[in-house]
């Protein structure tokens, strides 16, 4: 398969030559989109002539980073698609792993819980816990068998890019993308990655960096994700 690796990036200078540079060694056609980088990213990233840049002339969210790198998947006529962050959450030597599985898949996720690589690797504790409340949400409205509900490490067929219809632009669209594939009948795998916090301070912005608010907005996208769906999801499975 003819596979696109794509980063969502937004202010990473101090990561993103590092990851680019072991990305390089995995993939073959990469691009980063540029979700309004104020700092240095732009001027680092033309010190790598053989990635695709795409910049977004404000920073709009994670999700509208995701859904310009599906549509430049499209476009390109490419097989399908590997995101990873660059955060340093994601080992880049996974990446042909995580891309292998689309043989028998329409979409892939990795899931830091599905085996323990490193006993001394724990998540923060708000983080997690909306992580469980989450994946509990899509297992029991959806029928489904998730052990990680936000892990960024993901694959995707074209064929499934082109019936998503993502509309959230910050970082509950992995909820949408859930549901949709459900909704669509698309086989899903998970497959182990290592769980890797680095920078436990790393914020989400603004009024999703309070753990309440951000349970509350996830699950306004997720009930308003079954709903344009046309799913039912079971009595009260979001309680």
């Amino acid at each position: 398969m003819r596979l696109l690796t794509a980063i969502p990036v937004h202010n990473e200078e101090a990561s993103v030559a590092g990851v680019l540079t072991e990305v390089l060694k995995y993939a073959g056609d990469v691009l980063v989109v540029d979700d309004g980088s104020t700092d240095r990213t732009p001027e680092l990233l033309r010190g790598f002539p053989t990635v695709r840049s795409i910049r977004h002339p404000h920073n709009l969210g994670y999700g509208a980073g995701l859904r310009t790198a599906f549509q430049a998947t499209i476009e390109g006529g490419y097989d399908g698609l590997v995101t990873l962050d660059c955060d340093g959450q994601h080992e880049p030597k996974r990446v042909p792993e995580i891309g292998s599985h689309l043989s028998d898949a329409d979409v892939v996720s990795g899931s830091r819980y599905l085996r323990v690589f490193d006993p001394s690797q724990k998540p923060p504790e708000h983080r997690r816990r909306i992580n469980v409340e989450v994946t509990r949400w899509l297992n029991e409205c959806l029928g489904m068998n998730l052990t990680d509900a936000f892990c960024g490490f993901k694959a995707y067929r074209t064929s499934a890019l082109e019936q998503f219809n993502i509309t959230d632009n910050g970082y509950a669209m992995p909820l949408q993308v859930w549901v949709q594939a459900v909704a669509r009948g698309m086989k899903l795998v998970e497959v182990p990655v290592p769980l890797i916090y680095l920078d436990e301070s790393r914020a989400f912005g603004g009024a999703l960096d309070d753990a309440e608010f951000r349970l509350k907005h996830y699950r306004r996208v997720f009930e308003e994700a079954l709903e344009r769906a046309g799913l039912l999801a079971a009595m009260g499975c979001l309680g």
